[in-house]
């Protein structure tokens, strides 16, 4: 039986239609339509439910120590209040997850993991933990609410001040207030925009909503669902475990070299890694030029040749043609490559471009 999150009778108020997602019963819309909430968080702001997703505690003299061999980034520069994404690895070199890390003091991080991956990481971490360490899982008792688009900063100053919004991207205040609900107020998110994360306690959550509804009016703030929340990340060429990575796939071929720190001492994984030597394939964008929408675990070829697979692909609003990320073999990764992707039995024409596909502020 699916999960509810605290806003669930919030959503059922807006006109959410609920799907179950990662445990939790969810808004894939609400009336406007996924088209038109995806346009407004590219033009105005959106907000979105996102409870679903997994907090863990980490603390203790070798708080940092853990992460360092756990994560492949590097965690020893980061100043308080920072966040860094990074990967974590099996042994093999595969992906047990992404997931975002908040430093909040000294041997005291804050850990986001992916909702379906939560139970999954949680584990991971506990049996690789050693040392003076603690992992706590406080999910079930954290709620989040994501303001993204071009006018959340506007937004979000009509119910903060200026001390409680982090003024860097990847940074956070922990102990922040929002029109005198505590909470605390992330610079980051899922879409490709300006835009923060907000965690508070469940208790807290559909007053929250309400209030940033209430001040976002004016500014054309709209819900959104899941289904703009995907289209969103994929125009914005970013990675969606269980798609662009998997257990099976390693972070390098995924374009997350920036993430992976080689040069660290050890991190679990980075031998396999090593051994591998230079990668054979790697993650594309490619646009549709032929008829057609391509969408997810559909074959690649070049000619007679199979030479991938699709992981994501969509029709994207804002850009007004359809797109794909795909897992190609390093050979046919050339931007301007011509590749046909087979959709229900149908070959499509589409072409490797340049990722992302859209960038903040882009004019179509």
């Amino acid at each position: 039986m699916s999960l509810k999150t605290s806003l669930y009778d919030t959503h059922i108020k807006y006109k959410g239609k609920m799907v179950p997602f990662a445990g939790y019963m969810l808004p894939v819309q609400y009336e406007h339509g996924v088209a038109e909430e995806h346009m407004a968080v590219r033009t105005r702001a959106g907000l979105f439910d996102v409870s679903h997703m997994g907090e863990i505690l980490c603390k203790g003299k070798d708080a940092l120590a853990n992460l360092q061999m756990m994560l492949t980034n590097d965690f020893t520069n980061m100043v308080d209040g920072q966040a860094r994404y990074s990967p974590m690895c099996n042994e093999q070199g595969g992906t047990v997850d992404d997931l975002i890390v908040y430093k909040y003091k000294e041997n005291e991080y804050f850990i986001v993991v992916n909702a379906a991956n939560k139970d999954k990481d949680y584990a991971w971490m506990k049996t690789y933990q050693f040392g003076e360490v603690t992992f706590e899982d406080i999910s079930s008792t954290v709620s989040q609410i994501a303001l993204q688009g071009p006018k959340a900063p506007e937004i979000l100053k009509e119910l903060a001040k200026k001390e409680y919004i982090p003024q860097k991207y990847y940074h956070c205040i922990f102990d922040a207030e929002v029109d005198g609900i505590k909470c605390m107020v992330s610079q980051t998110g899922y879409t490709g925009e300006d835009g923060y994360e907000i965690y508070m306690s469940n208790e807290d959550a559909p007053n929250m909503w309400e209030k940033l509804m209430e001040a976002g009016k004016e500014f054309g703030l709209i819900p959104c669902g899941l289904g703009a929340r995907d289209t969103l990340r994929l125009e914005a060429s970013m990675p969606l475990y269980g798609h662009e990575m998997d257990d099976t796939v390693d972070p390098l071929e995924t374009g997350l070299g920036f993430a992976v720190k080689m040069q660290k001492d050890d991190f679990i994984g980075k031998k396999a890694i090593e051994a591998k030597g230079d990668f054979t394939r790697k993650r594309i964008g490619l646009k549709v030029t032929g008829r057609g929408i391509i969408r997810e675990h559909e074959d690649v070829f070049s000619g007679e040749q199979l030479i991938g697979h699709t992981t994501s692909g969509t029709y994207c609003p804002y850009l007004g043609y359809p797109v794909a990320m795909a897992l190609l073999d390093i050979a046919y990764t050339g931007i301007g490559t011509k590749v046909e992707v087979v959709v229900r039995g149908r070959k499509v024409e589409a072409e490797v471009v340049k990722m992302p596909f859209y960038k903040k502020g882009q004019v179509k």
